[in-house]
């Protein structure tokens, strides 16, 4: 909880608002950040979607991408956050895809996740994205990728700062 309220602190302090797009881990980003006092102040919105039909409905995810890449890739993951900055004044988004387990889906292993960062940041938009595996049991990937993705946004934030430089 200390590092949640840590990222909260640096949202806060850097002006950064946040939203979500989440699959595997389906709204457990949003929910950690929930148990800390004042995260409202940091969080503008979070989708939770499961089915390729509510990513290309809610996100704009295309049907391009979804027919060329996995549901499981960077590229669902980058249209995600994209698509969770589309509507909202948030300046930041977090999106996860991924196969929390117990078994292997389309040959992509168990805990593996992949995450992408949008920023909107002096009027462009920055990606960044990873794919990350978790071992252990279903409920600890999902805790684990969710604490990664929130807990990466300071790294991701420097590195579109110091790239602006």
């Amino acid at each position: 909880m200390q590092a949640i309220q840590q990222l909260l602190d640096y949202l806060k302090r850097e002006h950064l608002l946040l939203a979500t797009a989440e699959s595997c881990t389906a709204g457990m980003i949003v929910a950690l950040l929930a148990e800390c006092p004042s995260s409202g102040e940091c969080l503008d919105a979070g989708h939770v979607v499961y089915s390729p039909a509510a990513k290309k409905r809610l996100l704009g995810v295309s049907q391009e991408t979804l027919d060329t890449f996995n549901l499981t890739s960077e590229e669902i993951a980058r249209e995600m956050a994209i698509g969770a900055l589309r509507d909202s004044p948030a300046n930041v988004a977090i999106a996860t895809t991924g196969i929390a387990g117990p078994e292997a889906h389309d040959g992509i292993e168990p805990g593996t996740v992949c995450f992408a960062w949008a920023f909107r940041h002096a009027g462009r938009l920055q990606l960044f994205s990873s794919t990350e595996r978790f071992l252990g049991d279903r409920p600890r990937v999902l805790r684990e990728a969710s604490r990664h993705a929130l807990l990466r946004v300071p790294h991701w934030h420097t590195q579109l700062l110091a790239g602006a430089g």
